[in-house]
């Protein structure tokens, strides 16, 4: 009876299909049907990003000179949001206080990596969406992010929990009219907003062009815009890998998009991409680099049961620590050899507020006021990352 019961379940619980996936033969060449040139693989076609920075530059050169701007160009700042899950407390706090404070600057460019890439649309488009972040990182619980499976579930299908909770969000959040508002600073001003994922299938990050898809008339942008957002908060094995559709030589093709910390945890532009390019194009300027980073930067101890899944938990946890501080190093030299500020936040060792589970709404309360009390303070953005000496 029991073996009968089993079988019954089994069949229910048939793994999930998908379409041929882009051979290697043909990446670069592929596209997003009525949406092209709006995403970047890194090592493939960084060409492309070179000519949109022209090109972006150019488009802001034009409006500094319709509101009658005269002298220098105005500094380029980039802000940089990591992943981090309900750690992105800390980054709506900061931007929150970072308002509070008076100082906060308009962004040139934007980026965003998993739970970055939600607060990133938000951080774009400035102070008036403060309330909205505060709301998305204080208000809610793992219930409005994701509903757990059943184990068989979970073994044959593609995650271990349902991520629909987190598209009606986006759904209430992300909406046309934010979307206009993000393609007007783009198309008029030039600034520029950038989401990573990545590519399972290739081994790949993508870079992923928010405004121009935001600016694109094609009426699936909004659908892709979301999609990409959930693309890049895809944990692998936990949420649902996102399936884009894409065409190249004519065929229709399948990619599966995870979490952009699978490659990077957070980025500015790729080091081979020379700003002097861009620069040597339109106009020199100073140039500032802000990142926050929601994660502390020291070791956490924590004794490790022996059993498989505890050894397999802490490992992974320990690599994704690691290659969080080897993308800021990274960072930290190119922005020394683009000669740009560097600036770095993030969560404090003092912090150690219980965190009983993903997403548990008091710590995000607590970690959303350590964020804003910090930079309400006006926070001293450390100049280099822990290993390094500043201007070293």
């Amino acid at each position: 009876m029991a073996a009968a019961v089993v079988m019954v379940l089994l069949q229910g619980c048939a793994a999930p299909t998908r379409h041929r996936a882009l051979p290697v033969t043909l990446q670069g060449q592929e596209e997003i049907p009525g949406l092209p040139d709006v995403r970047y693989r890194i090592g493939v076609n960084e060409g492309e990003m070179v000519r949109e920075g022209i090109e972006v530059n150019k488009r802001e050169l034009a409006y500094l000179a319709e509101i009658g701007h005269e002298g220098p160009m105005p500094p380029a700042i980039v802000l940089a949001v990591s992943g981090g899950g309900d750690n992105g407390a800390f980054g709506a706090g900061l931007l929150n206080g970072w308002t509070a404070a008076g100082d906060r600057p308009e962004f040139k460019l934007v980026t965003g990596i998993s739970t970055g890439a939600l607060i990133a649309p938000f951080a774009f488009l400035g102070p008036q969406y403060d309330a909205t972040l505060k709301e998305v990182y204080t208000q809610i619980s793992g219930k409005d992010i994701a509903k757990p499976r059943n184990m068989l579930a979970a073994i044959f299908n593609d995650a271990m929990a349902d991520n629909a909770p987190l598209w009606r969000l986006l759904e209430k959040h992300i909406t046309r009219e934010l979307l206009d508002a993000i393609a007007a600073e783009y198309t008029s001003k030039g600034r520029l907003l950038l989401v990573g994922t990545t590519d399972l299938d290739a081994q790949q990050p993508v870079i992923w062009n928010m405004t121009k898809i935001a600016a694109s008339s094609d009426p699936k942008a909004l659908e892709i815009f979301r999609t990409i957002m959930i693309a890049s908060a895809a944990i692998p094995g936990a949420f649902p890998p996102v399936l884009i559709d894409v065409t190249a030589d004519g065929e229709d093709y399948q990619e599966m998009h995870v979490d952009g910390g699978a490659m990077t945890q957070v980025f500015i532009y790729p080091p081979s991409m020379h700003i002097q390019e861009v620069r040597a194009a339109t106009h020199k300027r100073e140039r500032k680099v802000y990142i926050i980073r929601n994660s502390r930067m020291d070791a956490q101890w924590s004794q490790v049961e022996r059993k498989t899944m505890s050894i397999a938990g802490r490992a992974i946890a320990s690599l994704i620590q690691t290659q969080g501080i080897g993308d800021l190093d990274r960072i930290y030299l190119i922005a020394k050899r683009d000669k740009a500020d560097f600036n770095l936040a993030f969560i404090p060792a003092t912090f150690n507020a219980p965190h009983k589970e993903q997403f548990d709404t008091e710590y995000m309360r607590q970690l959303f006021t350590l964020g804003y009390e910090m930079a309400a303070g006006s926070y001293p953005w450390e100049k280099a990352p822990p290993g390094f000496a500043p201007g070293e």
